[in-house]
């Protein structure tokens, strides 16, 4: 379809229908360019797109604009690169040093699973290979261009965009993108109106178009005391004298666990526990929130103390002796969704005790394993086996960064007057369809949920 002059095209690449793989593509005039470039994870049926044919060539895409480092937003960028992509990936500095953490974590575990199916024969392809390598990570890491936060960033005569931060992780984003004269507003993954950690999203009074996150646009998140909750936990963990299992998301999830661990240890209500944080890739993130200070809405002192009871492990001789001692103890531990890493091993040995206690403190996407034993499961596939599911498990469910529908409505509210359209993305259907009527029925704003590779002509003036 031939564009006109004045009018910009949208197609959603990706979470749409559901909360990961964000790519969104914009359009304007020979212009190409794609806002976040994650990976596909969870379902297979959703995981098989990460392999099928790019609807794009990536050659002919101009630019990437990150919102944020997480993996459903940046994952898929290799992939491009590999086949072509030569353009420049636009973000935050704290964006850019988080993302080289993640994307290298990500194509190490590709290539270790690679290598374990084709010597097990796990996979059904033979042989099995990763869908990009470090090596292609690395080649990725040097189209990266950081900018400050209200930084203008001039891509051409027509268009600019800046990026503010949304609360959501270290370094996260919304970007305001103008196309000819009009507003383009993606919200990224936007935060909570009162993050743990961060400063709450950037208010915004006026945008034409709005492409906004409904993770969680079905539901209000619960008002409990959050650290308190942990505590129980805790304590009945201990009392069982059983290992207590956080599988947590390496960015902002394990440094906010470590936060609250700080504040029940210096109130001298933590029992006499280890407390384990066993993660390369959580270790690197941590690192990383020491360098950016300037972004975390905590003081320093606490910032230069929430972590020295913390026993950080990244040498996996210790992680092995520390996984297999039965003791009692917290271990922090990716990935957040049990889709990989080292919590599987403890899973492994621990999850068949009645004693023990996983512990879920994020979102669990469709299809993933924590997802599964959330809803009931009692046995779990991985290392190609099934295991039984015998420990207690918990959750808490409004440790979450990303703001709930309130958080989303209010963030919304700021705009002085009504967009032309607002597009509901990066939600699971009945999340986004539900924040829909809600924004239809409580502001009588245009909006819409696109589907899965769906596209909208615009006008930009």
């Amino acid at each position: 379809m031939k564009l006109l002059d004045q009018q910009a095209k949208l197609t959603f690449l990706g979470a749409a229908g559901t909360v990961t793989g964000s790519k969104t593509l914009l359009e304007f005039q020979s212009t190409k360019i794609l806002i976040d470039c994650g990976m596909f994870q969870g379902l297979k049926e959703l995981r098989n797109l990460n392999r099928a044919p790019f609807p794009i060539d990536p050659k002919k895409i101009d630019a990437i604009i990150l919102t944020h480092a997480h993996l459903d937003h940046c994952g898929f960028i290799p992939v491009l690169v590999k086949n072509g992509f030569k353009g420049a990936i636009h973000c935050t500095e704290a964006t850019m040093e988080l993302t080289e953490i993640i994307l290298m974590d990500s194509a190490k575990i590709q290539e270790e699973d690679a290598i374990r199916s084709n010597k097990y024969n796990y996979s059904k392809h033979n042989p099995a290979e990763p869908l990009y390598t470090q090596k292609n990570v690395k080649a990725s890491l040097e189209l990266f261009v950081p900018h400050e936060f209200g930084q203008w960033v001039i891509l051409n005569n027509d268009l600019k965009f800046e990026l503010q931060p949304n609360g959501h992780i270290l370094g996260s984003s919304f970007v305001q993108l103008e196309v000819d004269q009009k507003t383009f507003l993606f919200s990224g993954d936007i935060g909570k109106t009162k993050p743990l950690l961060l400063y709450p999203p950037k208010k915004i009074d006026a945008a034409d178009y709005v492409i906004m996150e409904s993770t969680y646009g079905d539901r209000i998140h619960s008002d409990g005391n959050t650290k308190e909750e942990l505590y129980e936990v805790i304590k009945l963990t201990y009392d069982k004298r059983g290992i207590l299992m956080i599988p947590s998301f390496a960015v902002e999830r394990t440094q906010e666990i470590c936060y609250l661990i700080y504040q029940l240890r210096s109130e001298g209500k933590l029992p006499n526990i280890p407390v384990y944080l066993d993660s390369p890739m959580g270790i690197h993130a941590t690192k990383v929130y020491d360098r950016h200070h300037e972004l975390q809405n905590i003081s320093n002192l606490e910032i230069n103390k929430m972590y020295d009871d913390i026993h950080f492990i990244d040498d996996y001789k210790m992680s092995k002796s520390v996984c297999l001692d039965t003791k009692p103890k917290i271990v922090i531990a990716g990935s957040g969704m049990i889709e990989g890493g080292r919590i599987i091993h403890y899973l492994n040995n621990h999850m068949g005790d009645k004693r023990n206690t996983i512990l879920f403190v994020g979102y669990q996407g469709e299809g993933t394993r924590g997802r599964s034993i959330i809803n009931g499961s009692k046995e779990i596939k991985f290392f190609g086996e099934y295991h039984a599911v015998k420990c207690d498990i918990a959750v808490i469910s409004h440790l979450s960064a990303h703001g709930d529908q309130a958080d989303i409505l209010s963030w919304l509210k700021n705009l002085k007057q009504a967009p032309q359209k607002i597009f509901l993305n990066h939600g699971e259907k009945h999340q986004s369809e539900a924040l829909c009527v809600k924004i239809k029925t409580d502001l009588n704003w245009d909006c819409v949920v696109p589907k899965m590779s769906e596209e909208f002509i615009l006008p930009t003036r």
